[in-house]
């Protein structure tokens, strides 16, 4: 089956209105972007789109105009602009998450709540434009995948509402949280706040898919020229295949510092997460101490979600992982009605054309139940 995705390449960082204006260029009309800001109940906003060249590299740059602003917001405040937006129920659900990313890297950072934040730039009508344009605008452009290469963040200094900080400002790496990040030779501010936020929301650090077929690609320029890059995001429209994206990896992580029951919690949420199989084997690992290994299948689509899931999940601080292959027997499942309880068998086709099969666990669990039998009776009535 295949997946309409968008690839984000932020090589040379990630704003707002780079988003946008990539959008544009991978196919969004110019119309239904002035038509949508228009829509969204915030008086005075108009749109200036003109093409560029950013050291060579030919792309549309945009900037959203508005009336001079005095307060700065709340996010609540920002949320009741969300809300009130004419826009897809889908978009203002992500445009909010994405502020509510904001606040709550502004708020661990300044030690309070995500209530009590006081926005600065990332509450201006700009930045509520562009997140509110660029989760509507892959909507309407029929994306339902997202992924990216890591982010160029930039170095230097760069002054905002609270002094002189340096690259990337705090809120933008506290957003970044779980993102793959690069490019910290490049000089100034590469990725910003929101830019970061709109990569966080929508990928959620999922990275590119191992292969895929590229159908459009789209360049949205950033303001300042500099000599060292072009300063442009690149989105890739891309058509991926998820079988061919399936290949089965290994993860393994060693953990000596523990308690059985939290393994026991951290397998089961391996599992939620979509892992083909999760199992703990026992160690005996350095100094002589008892450990036990998280040993993961899963598939290259879900790689990244399963690497976050152990680490945040386990005492670990590193892990393993390989690519392999399996080679599985041929299954199929049937119902069978015993005593009034259904019961379903996996058969399994052998390599000389013979088979076997055996009850699923549950289904017995839940017979012996209802018949007021051990589980064991009931495996054992069934046996042919």
């Amino acid at each position: 089956m295949a997946v309409r995705s968008l690839i984000f390449d932020p090589f040379a960082g990630i704003s707002g209105d780079m988003t946008v204006a990539a959008l544009l260029d991978l196919g969004l009309e110019e119309a239904w972007l002035r038509n949508f800001i228009r829509g969204l109940g915030i008086d005075g906003v108009d749109v200036r789109i003109e093409r560029v060249s950013r050291r060579g590299i030919a792309a549309p740059h945009i900037e959203f105009v508005y009336p001079p602003e005095q307060d700065h917001r709340h996010l609540r405040h920002v949320l009741e602009i969300i809300d009130r937006a004419n826009a897809p129920d889908r978009a203002r659900t992500l445009a909010a998450d994405a502020f509510r990313r904001i606040a709550a890297a502004e708020a661990r950072i300044h030690g309070t709540t995500i209530e009590r934040v006081h926005f600065h730039e990332v509450g201006a009508t700009d930045a509520i434009l562009d997140i509110l344009s660029v989760m509507a605008g892959v909507i309407e452009l029929g994306f339902d995948d997202f992924s990216t290469r890591p982010a160029a963040v930039g170095s230097g200094w760069i002054d905002i509402a609270h002094g002189r900080f340096p690259v990337p400002a705090p809120a933008t790496l506290g957003i970044l949280e779980g993102i793959p990040v690069t490019g910290t030779d490049l000089a100034g501010e590469c990725t910003t706040p929101t830019g970061a936020a709109i990569l966080a929301t929508l990928t959620d650090g999922r990275t590119a898919p191992v292969q895929y077929t590229p159908v459009r690609v789209g360049f949205g320029a950033g303001s300042r020229d500099p000599e060292d890059r072009p300063n442009v995001l690149r989105l890739i429209a891309a058509r991926v295949d998820a079988a061919a994206n399936a290949a089965l990896w290994i993860v393994q992580a060693d953990i000596d510092d523990m308690t059985a029951e939290y393994a026991a919690t951290a397998q089961s949420s391996l599992i939620e997460a979509g892992a083909m199989d999760a199992v703990i084997v026992p160690l005996t690992m350095k100094k002589g101490r008892p450990g036990f290994r998280i040993e993961v299948l899963c598939t290259a689509l879900i790689l990244d979600a399963i690497e976050r899931q152990i680490f945040l999940g386990t005492a670990s601080i590193g892990l393993r992982r390989w690519p392999v292959q399996r080679t599985i027997l041929g299954r199929e499942l049937h119902e069978r009605v015993w005593r009034g309880q259904t019961i379903r068998f996996k058969r399994v086709v052998l390599p000389d054309g013979t088979s076997r099969e055996k009850p699923e666990h549950d289904d017995i669990v839940t017979a012996a139940r209802a018949l007021g039998l051990s589980p064991w009776q009931v495996r054992t009535a069934l046996d042919p």
